[in-house]
């Protein structure tokens, strides 16, 4: 194992495990829109929040080794592994089906696989780091309680509950590995652990928010109403634009200036102790609400392009509450990110964006009564307004930002053409 540096970025094998996260995304969205309910949305975050810090773990060990030298590729590979049957577990996470094996017990298996392995590799790396080694033994203190608890909820027998009774107690033990996971994370307070690359770590996090802003794109492609028999019509026309629209206002609110913000704040702060709080506050927890956020909004569209059946009554042309939650919750969950992001890391309230989400919470029970299209293009209205008026009062921190990031790659690739000149 080769040990990471300062000025690493993100490895083509990293890049490569992601794919299999596009996957289970995909996975995550299509399920729950089989099954839009309240326990539906329960188990499609439990999901998420289990993949996210998966896909974290992955990341923490591509800042402190380089991935794809030495042993570490096939490592990956076989996580990925693990990860990809992990997803098609996901199914019958919570309820045993037909099948030759039990849903819930793959699904607790390869979760723990994963887990397993990542900590492996740390332990390894920490034969020679006291500190580094305290840590590790908290580390598989804590998997080994999360593996008791998803090992339990994956073996509770049907005579125990039954029925909702056995699904609500598995969801119950799986929240209760979650707090775990991410309580830990929380007391452990970066002890024992350095962010070798800010880079690296901010790049890392940018990329899977791209993949969640993707998935976007991808629910909407892959919705009936894209179906390759199904007519063309303006509905459908309409909605796709709108969609794109939100979504690429998302993007701008992230990756115009926040994003390199955020990053320059983790290069400039060089205590150690205080870049491992900063890293695990305001990329381990809070970009969850980046992912989950689009994904949650994906699910809408898929509803609204008609990617699951209406309830029975539901009155024509309008959004189901159950759509329109997920659809007005995931932008606003997204939003909320931001804010609590730039509070984290920036110390400045953005309020052009709080007042979005609140026009986006006063606006939803509104967009019951509308046509679908109507509640979209309302959610558009919003979204816009409040980046566009964001990014106008984040001018001048804007211009310093972006000045200093366009500075900083044009020194890299001045210095990298020199090197090849000189090399090559």
């Amino acid at each position: 194992m080769r040990p990471g540096a300062p000025g690493s970025r993100a490895t083509r094998l990293e890049l490569f495990y992601d794919l299999v996260f596009v996957f289970a995304f995909i996975r995550v969205t299509t399920l729950t829109a089989g099954n839009p309910t309240a326990r539906g949305l329960v188990q499609c975050l439990i999901v998420l929040a289990l993949l996210w810090w998966a896909w974290t773990g992955f990341a923490v060990l591509g800042n402190v080794v380089r991935t794809d030298q030495g042993v570490l590729p096939f490592v990956a590979f076989a996580t990925m592994a693990a990860a990809f049957v992990f997803t098609f577990a996901m199914a019958q996470a919570f309820r045993d089906g037909p099948g030759d094996l039990s849903g819930p017990l793959v699904f607790a298996v390869c979760y723990f696989a994963v887990r397993a392995g990542q900590v492996a590799i740390f332990g390894w790396l920490s034969r020679g780091n006291p500190e580094f080694r305290r840590r590790f033994l908290l580390v598989v203190g804590r998997g080994l309680i999360v593996g008791a608890l998803v090992l339990t909820a994956a073996l509770l027998p049907r005579s125990l509950a039954g029925g909702q009774g056995e699904i609500n107690l598995r969801l119950a033990l799986w929240i209760v590995a979650l707090v775990v996971e991410y309580g830990t994370g929380l007391a452990l307070r970066g002890s024992g652990w350095t962010v070798l690359s800010a880079g690296h770590w901010a790049e890392r996090h940018a990329l899977i928010v791209l993949v969640a802003l993707g998935e976007t794109i991808i629910a909407l492609g892959l919705g009936s109403g894209f179906g390759v028999e199904s007519p063309l019509t303006w509905r459908v026309i309409v909605a796709a634009l709108l969609a794109v629209a939100v979504v690429s206002a998302l993007w701008w609110a992230y990756f115009d200036t926040m994003a390199l913000a955020m990053e320059q704040v983790m290069h400039r702060t060089r205590d150690r102790v205080a870049r491992a709080l900063l890293a695990r506050d305001a990329y381990t927890y809070l970009h969850l609400a980046l992912v989950a956020g689009p994904i949650l909004f994906a699910l809408g569209l898929k509803g609204l392009i008609g990617g699951h059946d209406r309830p029975a009554g539901a009155p024509h042309g309008e959004l189901p509450v159950f759509d329109l939650v997920v659809l007005y919750g995931g932008v606003a969950i997204y939003l909320l990110g931001l804010v609590a992001l730039g509070w984290r890391v920036l110390r400045v309230l953005r309020w052009p964006t709080v007042a979005g989400v609140a026009g986006l919470a006063v606006l939803a029970p509104a967009g019951v009564w509308l046509p679908e299209l109507a509640a979209l293009g309302l959610l558009t209205v919003v979204v816009l307004v409040a980046v566009g008026t964001q990014t106008l009062v984040d001018a001048s921190l804007r211009r310093q930002v972006r000045e200093t990031a366009w500075a900083e790659q044009v020194a890299a690739e001045a210095e990298q053409t020199n090197w090849r000149g000189r090399h090559l």
